[in-house]
């Protein structure tokens, strides 16, 4: 009997708080009060819409970027992009190894600079479109400066040489491995003033 008297207890007791686990909490409506009288946050004021500075306050380190900044139009800053003179240099599957097949590319690539002592050289740093594209950018990036670091080895000014991932950015998606080889690579653009 006591046995007995215990289990029933036990299933009372379940039985009454078994409700006070289901029962769910209103939202709290944004810009309306909140139970405790306080207001909630607005959203809208702290999280930027991503088209004016406001929200960013006076003090803001952040500059709107003007139409002639960075890349765009054939032009990297100062310099004017001349795309296709250089080959580019290609990579293996999920690598930023250069192959020894390769290295006569970036070979070219230090004699061209070495007799255009004016010019520069951008490294884009391109993937497929396999993996995120976190992990695309930081591959893209491992790339292209893999190709900086051999020519810096073959006597080239690191000042003269500038990096840029691309990633996945402009990969052809639902390509096979082999298929997108081509989409795994360093592009070699001539910088000139």
């Amino acid at each position: 009997m006591n046995k007995s008297a215990r289990i029933i207890s036990t299933l009372l007791l379940a039985l009454l708080l078994l409700p006070a686990c289901t029962r769910k909490q209103a939202p709290t409506p944004a810009g309306g009060a909140t139970d405790s009288g306080n207001r909630a946050a607005n959203f809208g004021d702290i999280v930027p819409d991503g088209f004016t500075m406001d929200g960013w306050g006076a003090d803001s380190e952040l500059e709107m970027r003007g139409d002639g900044d960075g890349i765009g139009n054939g032009k990297f800053g100062d310099f004017t992009m001349v795309v296709g003179e250089l080959p580019s240099v290609f990579f293996d599957f999920d690598s930023a190894s250069i192959s020894a097949s390769e290295r006569s590319k970036l070979q070219e690539a230090a004699a061209y600079l070495e007799a255009n002592p004016g010019d520069h050289l951008l490294i884009e740093g391109h993937c497929d479109w396999y993996g995120t594209s976190e992990y695309n950018l930081a591959l893209g990036d491992r790339r292209a400066n893999s190709a900086s670091d051999y020519l810096g080895t073959l006597g080239i000014d690191p000042a003269r040489i500038n990096t840029l991932s691309k990633g996945s950015l402009e990969a052809v998606s639902g390509l096979s491995k082999l298929e997108s080889s081509q989409d795994r690579r360093a592009e070699l653009i001539i910088l000139k003033k």
